[in-house]
This record gives C-alpha cells, sequence and structure tokens, in this order.
C-alpha cells in the first residue's frame, strides 16, 4: 500500500464552494520543509521521526497528521516502485537495501502535515474540479491539465490538495483504493490497473493556497 499512495494530504472541509474563501479550520494542515538527514548507503534510507527530531530539534510538530515521501529528484513512492519499511506519520520513512531486489535504494526526503498553531495560516480553497471519468486508465485530475483547462482559476503553487468521491464525499484515502497519485504539487491520479475489481471511483479534487 505504501508504495502505492503518495501520502500527503488534507482532510480539508466538505462543504461545496464556488468561489475561493479564506478558511482556518481545524482540520487544516500546513507542511513543514522537507527533510533529507540520510543518504541510501550502509543499511538504507533513514528519514525516521526519532532522527529527524534529535537533528532538528522544534522542526516538526509533536504529532504529525500526514507524510510525504518523494525521491531528492521528485519522484513519488509509487513511480520510484521500491519495497518500502515504513512511511508513516509515527515511525517516518524506511527504505532498507535488504528489502530491495537490486540491493540499492533510492535517496528519499520527507515532510510533514501538521495541525495548527504550528504553522497558522489561512488558506484559500479553489472550486471543486471534475474534469474526469474513471474509464480509459482512470481517474486524472491532475493539476497540469486543470490549469490548461481552468486557466488562472489555481494559484500557481497549490500547498494542499484535497480528494473526495463524486458521489458520497468520501475522502479518496478513506475508499480503500489504491491511490497513483494525490500531492498538491501534482494533483490525483487513480488507475484502474492499480485497483482489485479493475475501476477506479469518480473523484472531484480542489486545492488550498496561501490567501
Amino acid at each position: 500500500m505504501f508504495q502505492l499512495i503518495t501520502i500527503f494530504i488534507l482532510a480539508g472541509l466538505l462543504t461545496e464552494s464556488t468561489q475561493q474563501t479564506c478558511t482556518q479550520d481545524v482540520n487544516i494542515r500546513c507542511w513543514t520543509e522537507w527533510f533529507d538527514r540520510d543518504d541510501p548507503s550502509g543499511t538504507g534510507d533513514w528519514e525516521t521521526l526519532m532522527n529527524l527530531r534529535d537533528e532538528l530539534p522544534g522542526k516538526i510538530c509533536p504529532t504529525p497528521l500526514a507524510i510525504e515521501v518523494v525521491t531528492t529528484t521528485g519522484v513519488s513512492m509509487a513511480e520510484a516502485g521500491e519495497v518500502i519499511a515504513a512511511a508513516d506519520t509515527t515511525t517516518g520513512f524506511v527504505c532498507k537495501i535488504e528489502d530491495q531486489p537490486d540491493k540499492a535504494c533510492l535517496d528519499y526526503r520527507v515532510r510533514f502535515g501538521c495541525h495548527p498553531p504550528f504553522c497558522d495560516n489561512p488558506i484559500c480553497w479553489t472550486e471543486w474540479f471534475d474534469r474526469d471519468n474513471p474509464t480509459g486508465t482512470g481517474d486524472w485530475e491532475s493539476l497540469d491539465i486543470l490549469k490548461n483547462q481552468y486557466p488562472g482559476v489555481i494559484c500557481e503553487k497549490p500547498l494542499y490538495v484535497e480528494a473526495v468521491t463524486v458521489d458520497t464525499l468520501t475522502p479518496a484515502l478513506a475508499t480503500g483504493q489504491n491511490i497513483f497519485l494525490f500531492n498538491p504539487t501534482s494533483g490525483f491520479v487513480c488507475r484502474n490497473s492499480d485497483q482489485a475489481n479493475t475501476m477506479c471511483l469518480d473523484y472531484k479534487v480542489r486545492f488550498g493556497c496561501q490567501c
């Protein structure tokens, strides 16, 4: 599961809105800076919360709500396709060389999502977008395509992304489906080939921007 989800994300508000409004809600999360304390030498790449807190005191909130992991070149865990030992808000991130068929891990970086008041910034949410249906290869609500289709509507560098099903407003990560791409810099992608029943649900997305 860890390999199929880029984790990340905002639970956000589930109320429908067609305008950008500034919202400070208890569900809003902000992200820490990116951390890359270890290189994939020795036994692997260890970006654990314990080590990060020891080396960078005060940089991570006491109880992180989300974790996002990409390689130092920006490749998601799903795209990298490696066996990941841990990628969660309790342990942090671990890639063990012994778990890899080629006995080598890529170099990863991590960041964590926190509640206010650790980082207290008002967030403006875009309208909801549902440009694709889960036909063909899946449901593609990627940021670059949405920006082309809706010029000037989405900010240049979104800070958050939220995805829910169109019919029941169920958060994407609560559906049990394998999500291929889910982060604020790239958007959302669910691939039919990753699902046990070979079909994604129909999702819609919105983006959180600094007001």
